[in-house]
């Protein structure tokens, strides 16, 4: 949907509550986990997207069912709003063998193929070749897929990205990398990694398309993620989208980055007001969307999570017979 500033029609309040829904989800669905991790309820290390929901929610707004999207360490977000099940996934960080990846993966590992989330993977950039493996088959096989990595700003310091990069530029594919800029790989800030605060000229130096973004504005992150996959399925080549944001929450774990210091102290004291969340519920409300409405949605979504923990809670875990599957390929005529 191509975004004006009028958001009173009905398909444009529709669209933007929408939008809003997926956001809450994933803002509910990572307290409950923090819940979890703080109760030592969930003992598998969680990198949380608290603070970032507008990324993978304007980006996964622009994509199809059937496009492909890469993720990484801090990938809930990606896997809501690609439409990935909420039970499978709170199974999988729960250990269950009803997760999405068998109770084999935890929180970094997660799996929904069914909707086009193809993976996520910990090792920082190791999803981003495989975005452009994914974009070459697209092409190759003449479909009108779109690839999508997601990384953090970290992962642009890895030869990985660069190479990729070049490759999708070289053969023009449609792949659309999306850097969440959070300003922090682990707990070291951007600017004593690098020298400028100058991401998006990679986009330049590579000779693709890019564009920095307010990542904390889902209006403005979808308008840049529809452009991004209209040239990707016209032909015109990958993009690169740096979208600029802030998580609140440790770089794991459920803390407030108390380990960080006095400097990340400060910011976060600073970003908490740019609540992607509270952005949009403002501007909603500016509209008319009435405040129950959208109080509707925040309690159905919370709903919804704790019913995901339930099910996780009460799913099997893993049998010893599982302990070695999909480890060793069996001899011929064995039973796996």
């Amino acid at each position: 949907m191509r975004y004006d500033s009028d958001m009173n029609s009905p398909e444009k309040l529709d669209f933007h509550a929408r939008l809003f829904r997926t956001m809450v989800r994933i803002r509910k669905f990572e307290e409950r986990v923090a819940e979890g991790i703080l109760s030592h309820e969930i003992q598998t290390p969680c990198h949380l997207y608290i603070g970032q929901e507008a990324i993978a929610t304007g980006v996964c707004e622009a994509l199809e069912k059937e496009d492909m999207v890469w993720g990484c360490h801090r990938s809930h977000g990606h896997y809501l709003a690609k439409g990935g099940d909420m039970n499978a996934m709170m199974a999988e960080i729960f250990g269950k063998s009803t997760g999405c990846s068998g109770g084999r993966g935890g929180s970094m590992h997660l799996v929904a193929p069914e909707v086009g989330l193809l993976g996520t993977v910990p090792i920082v950039s190791g999803t981003i070749p495989l975005a452009v493996g994914g974009g070459f088959a697209a092409k190759l096989s003449r479909s009108k897929k779109v690839s999508v990595a997601f990384f953090g700003d970290g992962a642009m310091e890895e030869g990985h990205f660069h190479e990729a990069v070049n490759l999708a530029a070289v053969y023009r594919l449609p792949v659309i990398f999306v850097c969440e800029n959070n300003f922090y790989s682990s707990h070291l800030p951007l600017l004593q990694r690098r020298l400028e605060d100058n991401l998006i000229k990679a986009a330049e130096f590579h000779g693709i398309h890019g564009a920095r973004v307010d990542g904390n504005d889902v209006i403005a992150v979808h308008q840049a993620s529809e452009e991004a996959v209209r040239r990707a399925r016209a032909g015109e080549g990958p993009s690169f989208l740096e979208f600029r944001t802030y998580r609140w929450r440790g770089h794991v774990g459920a803390s407030w980055d108390e380990d960080v210091g006095v400097k990340r102290k400060d910011e976060l004291q600073e970003w908490m007001p740019k609540d992607p969340i509270l952005r949009l519920k403002n501007q909603l409300t500016d509209v008319g969307m009435p405040s129950t409405e959208m109080e509707l949605m925040e309690s159905e979504a919370m709903g919804e999570v704790e019913e995901a923990a339930v099910y996780a809670r009460n799913a099997p875990l893993p049998g010893s017979q599982e302990l070695l599957r999909n480890i060793f390929v069996p001899k011929p005529g064995a039973v796996s």
